[in-house]
């Protein structure tokens, strides 16, 4: 698909015309010009990269910007961090990395943490000379087995890609030649302990489930109806001995009145509705017993993993990324079919599949974390440590550094 076809997909064909457009669509041409003008040449720079991305988005994409800043800065290369704020209904807020701030890009390698789609319609806003001579590496999640069509001509902007799964890198490797990447995250999850269940208005005497999720961008994928389905075959409306935690983002009232509604008669169900610093939602999934995920895929899973590694025992749908660190030994993980999408489901397209959890699987699961302590007390601890392993950072950094001296080198 050409840049023109893949600009009407997000473009009204009424402004097609314009003259703000026709510059746009120049300066893409002149972006894709001056990259392929001359290669890479690593005599011209100081070894070192330069991270753009949404560094300060309170979301998904942001923690994974973040997560890979931390990884390349103790991977000893030199850096510099340049934020990119998202455009949306996006909340832009989190200072992690405020102080390491910089508008100069001095290494000749770019690591770009942006959607295909965004990258697409918004690298004229980079400067040229960030194009030029430089290698440029695509950092991408996805989650289907299926890359979408309509992103392939974002690779053009970039030399490679790197991803944080097998399942998303195998996905990309479909529709280019160019080098696909798996550089996975280490997973950080730090807690404070003020974020109590007190804090939280949440019951003491209760053992507590936890579902996430964004009405804006995840809720059909993230699938909550699943794990709401499965525990009310797990348990009653009148089981005082328990309770679920649901936890939104973007969640206006008219966007839980479903989710409330299947809980008409219960009691014990607890909504989280405000945007919390990551330190907080780290300690919510702590202060809770037990984290559902029956997904319909994942890119990465990076809640499931910050669940393990903070001793809070997932139920997670055995299929897509989070595979990659999970197994029946440390997680309960829920077999499943597959169902095939009968509409558009922006970004997934009509004709995709993804996973359908066993509900019924997982309300075992439910019952038997709740009944049998020494089962739940195993895998909490199973967990803990085999993601600590897992997802090391010396694993993760030997993996980035081989890559940068591999290009560097070639």
């Amino acid at each position: 698909m050409s840049v023109k076809e893949t600009l009407k997909k997000f473009i009204p064909e009424k402004l097609l015309l314009t003259r703000a457009l026709i510059i746009y669509r120049h300066r893409v041409k002149t972006v894709l010009k001056n990259r392929r003008r001359e290669a890479y040449k690593t005599s011209e720079f100081p070894k070192g990269v330069n991270l753009i991305g949404p560094l300060k988005a309170q979301m998904g994409l942001g923690q994974s910007c973040r997560l890979l800043a931390n990884a390349i800065k103790a991977s000893g290369t030199d850096y510099t961090f340049q934020n990119f704020d998202l455009i949306g209904n996006v909340q832009n807020g989190d200072t992690s990395f405020d102080s390491e701030f910089s508008k100069d890009t001095p290494y000749g390698i770019n690591i770009i943490h942006m959607e295909p789609t965004e990258l697409m319609l918004r690298c004229t806003e980079f400067d040229e000379n960030l194009w030029y001579k430089r290698y440029n590496i695509a950092f991408w999640l996805w989650e289907l087995e299926e890359f979408p069509n309509e992103w392939v001509p974002s690779i053009d902007l970039v030399d490679e890609i790197w991803t944080p799964s097998e399942f998303t890198s195998e996905s990309i490797r479909k529709v280019t030649d160019k080098p696909v990447i798996t550089i996975p995250y280490n997973v950080t999850a730090e807690t404070d302990p003020k974020y109590d269940r007190k804090f939280f208005n949440l019951p003491e005497d209760k053992f507590l489930f936890l579902v996430m999720f964004d009405a804006n961008s995840t809720m059909m994928r993230k699938n909550p109806f699943g794990a709401i389905e499965a525990y009310k075959k797990a348990f009653g409306p009148d089981d005082d001995s328990v309770g679920l935690v649901i936890k939104t983002n973007n969640a206006e009232e008219k966007k839980l009145a479903p989710v409330k509604k299947l809980f008409e008669g219960y009691r014990n169900v607890y909504y989280i509705t405000d945007i919390l610093e990551k330190k907080a939602v780290n300690s919510l999934i702590k202060d809770v017993d037990v984290f559902v995920s029956l997904h319909r895929a994942e890119g990465f899973g990076l809640v499931m993993a910050e669940a393990m590694l903070n001793g809070t025992v997932c139920i997670a749908t055995n299929w897509s990324s989070n595979t990659e660190f999970m197994n029946k030994d440390v997680a309960c993980m829920v077999d499943y079919g597959f169902i095939t999408l009968e509409k558009d489901m922006s970004p997934y397209r009509k004709g995709a599949k993804w996973a359908d959890a066993n509900t019924d699987e997982a309300a075992g699961y439910m019952k038997k974390l709740h009944d049998d302590k020494d089962y739940y007390e195993n895998l909490s601890a199973k967990a803990k440590d085999y993601i600590e392993k897992k997802l090391s950072m010396e694993s993760v950094t030997a993996l980035l550094n081989k890559r940068l001296k591999e290009i560097n080198e070639s």
